[in-house]
């Protein structure tokens, strides 16, 4: 290779003005001195080849990296991808679970409500019908706790938030687990604090983390055991302990005591299990609450204890002193009720006409609003999960439809979100039920101004 060859290959830090200098330099020098001279120039251009190699390897490997990590990052794409899907399809087979396993629940429940009302009651179905409505109740809350777990870890919760004395919440908690408590001769223990001490968050939400503390006491608790209900305030802060002297917490069970589908041992003899996700719930209802819960046990055998810290509010009632509305019996309604399982209409039917209204049934949405525009209603009570039309239907088109008539709208369904309630409603329904119905509720709300109000007077 001709040296006008290799200084095309020079670097640019090589000029022209040194390339000129360097000739000179050569011309004087002798054979010796010219021979070390481009001995030391080819040492020079292979290492400045083998720099540029280098480099180029280096670049090589820098664009093999990018390559690597962009196909990394679309996988991380993928994967997150994938497992929004596998959420959204979890969440969608759960809230189809609850569905499903709700529609057997209500005529089960109205059944009983049946039951009760039986002239002449044997002492013995008395306690049958008890039983039935303690299980389905059990039922409805685990179907409850089941849903809550997957909304919370797709973040659906929402929270009405509110200024509640802390002790109205307790007192309806107790309310709500005192029948299992008498049923188990369980002993409870109860300290309130003032009724002006308040808190602020969602009345229904802080009944459901007390609910289930106080429910989960009672189930590790063996039949006559102690269970205690102990909550004080600060100038910051209230504190709610529940505590029991139940089968205790193993140690290496305690890390993990709020993780999803965790349970503490069960006894083969104890009936009444649970799915692992009350605690877990209680856990981030507190957070989102802006409070912290904490677990403590001195071991199998020794009890357990629950610490609730919550921060307590200055703010006043938005509402002090209103008189609690007093029910009065429902006049007799003509009611519509478009149901397509016929169980479910059947003992609904049968429960409505004990109260005194006139009832007629339909299993079909086209027939349910035939029905009703051929008869306007008083009260139309209306399964949204329909053949034909379903519910959300039948009520548009009897909206535009009823020539001005508007009937009371009652929707029933298994399905329980809140996106749910809100097309219902939407759709031109005036109440939202969740199956299995609880009859005290749907008498109420026959009952009440907003329904009664609607009935033309005879």
């Amino acid at each position: 290779m001709s040296m006008r060859e290799e200084e095309g290959r020079f670097p640019d830090q090589l000029h022209a003005h040194a390339v000129e200098q360097m000739r000179q330099e050569i011309a004087e020098m002798d054979l010796p001195q010219l021979r070390a001279r481009v001995e030391a120039l080819l040492d020079e251009v292979f290492f400045l080849r083998r720099q540029r190699m280098e480099r180029e390897d280096m670049v090589g490997q820098l664009r093999d990296a990018n390559e690597n990590l962009v196909i990394a990052t679309l996988n991380a794409q993928t994967l997150r991808e994938e497992a929004e899907a596998v959420n959204r399809r979890q969440n969608e087979f759960l809230a189809m679970l609850a569905h499903e396993l709700r529609n057997p629940l209500s005529p089960i429940s109205m059944a009983a409500a049946l039951i009760r009302r039986t002239p002449d009651a044997s002492p013995q179905l008395a306690k049958l019908q008890e039983v039935i409505t303690r299980q389905v109740e059990h039922m409805g809350r685990l179907l409850d706790d089941l849903l809550d777990a997957a909304r919370i870890s797709s973040g659906k919760i929402t929270l009405s938030l509110d200024v509640v004395p802390l002790a109205d919440v307790a007192a309806r908690a107790i309310e709500t687990v005192q029948p299992r408590l008498d049923e188990r001769r369980q002993l409870l223990h109860v300290v309130l604090p003032l009724p002006d001490v308040m808190v602020e968050g969602d009345p229904v939400r802080l009944t459901q983390i007390f609910t289930n503390l106080l429910a989960n006491a009672s189930k590790y608790t063996r039949d006559y055991g102690r269970i205690g209900f102990i909550a004080r305030a600060d100038d910051d802060t209230v504190v709610v302990t529940v505590e029991d002297n139940g089968e205790g917490i193993p140690a290496d069970v305690m890390p993990h005591i709020f993780d999803l589908f965790i349970q503490g041992p069960r006894s083969l003899a104890r009936s009444e299990g649970g799915l692992g996700v009350g605690l877990n719930i209680v856990r981030n209802l507190i957070h989102m609450h802006g409070g912290q819960v904490e677990a403590d046990s001195a071991g199998p055998g020794k009890g357990s204890r629950f610490t609730v810290t919550l921060p307590r509010s200055r703010k006043a009632l938005h509402e002090e002193g209103v008189p609690a509305a007093v029910s009065n019996p429902a006049k007799s309604c003509r009611i519509l009720l478009i149901e397509d399982n016929l169980d479910a209409c059947d003992t609904l039917k049968s429960f409505l006409e004990l109260e005194g209204h006139a009832v007629a049934t339909a299993h079909e949405g086209n027939a349910g609003l035939a029905a009703a525009l051929e008869q306007p209603p008083d009260v139309l009570i209306c399964d949204i999960g329909l053949p034909g039309m379903d519910g959300l239907a039948v009520i548009e088109q009897l909206r535009l439809s009823a020539g001005g008539a508007r009937p009371f709208a009652i929707a029933l369904s298994g399905y329980g979100q809140a996106q749910d309630r809100i097309r219902a409603i939407d759709a031109g329904f005036d109440r939202y039920l969740v199956k299995p119905v609880d009859p005290v509720a749907l008498s109420s709300l026959i009952a009440s101004e907003d329904c009664q109000h609607r009935k033309p007077p005879t």
